[in-house]
């Protein structure tokens, strides 16, 4: 199974890389302990991708996508278009910027304008593959209003199934800002490494 993670925070060893930590620690667990209700061991494929550090140029809405699918914009964007077509889980981790996803995040979201094309106009949705497609969304916010968890999810939904991930979950803490603190969260830790063991488990057919 293969497990892409997207990191939208630009701060290193901030909150969301300690998530995306434990996320990680859940996914290689889970390989090696394998499925035994299904009598095999699943050895499950992690790659991360850190945004901030990428080349992506916003969305240009030149509409250079519409009868092909196929973004004619030539960045780094191209690696994760292929990461996110040969995806099994997806993980989409993003600090909460104004009550919305960071730049870096909401900059990749646009760019998969041309998976909407490829899907809704062109009639090519992205494939289920054996193991089906599911998603999972991490989010850190410092204010207390659900209004931030609510609008970065509105986006991220959107966005997951635009690349044909008919399922996600949502796991996301407010009133959290400090650097790090997020390690100090009572439950955030534990409830992100069973999210995470949630998304690769396979259910029994």
């Amino acid at each position: 199974m293969k497990v892409f993670a997207f990191n939208g925070s630009p701060r290193k060893g901030g909150n969301i890389d300690i998530l995306l930590a434990e996320a990680e620690k859940a996914v290689n667990t889970a390989g090696r302990a394998g499925n035994e209700s299904h009598g095999r061991h699943e050895v499950h494929e992690w790659m991360r991708f850190d945004l901030n550090t990428m080349n992506i140029r916003p969305c240009q809405d030149c509409g250079g996508c519409d009868k092909t699918g196929v973004c004619v914009v030539n960045d780094d964007m191209a690696r994760i278009r292929q990461a996110i077509r040969d995806a099994d889980r997806i993980i989409l981790a993003s600090p909460v910027f104004f009550f919305g996803l960071s730049a870096q995040t909401k900059a990749m979201i646009d760019r998969c304008q041309a998976f909407w094309c490829e899907k809704y106009l062109l009639k090519r949705p992205l494939p289920g593959g054996p193991f089906g497609r599911k998603g999972l969304l991490l989010l850190v916010g410092g204010m207390k209003k659900e209004i931030g968890i609510q609008c970065s999810e509105t986006t991220a939904r959107a966005f997951f199934r635009t690349v044909s991930v008919p399922e996600h979950e949502t796991v996301g803490f407010l009133d959290v800002d400090e650097k790090g603190a997020i390690a100090k969260h009572a439950t955030a830790l534990g409830d992100v490494y069973r999210a995470a063991e949630r998304l690769v488990a396979i259910e029994k057919r």
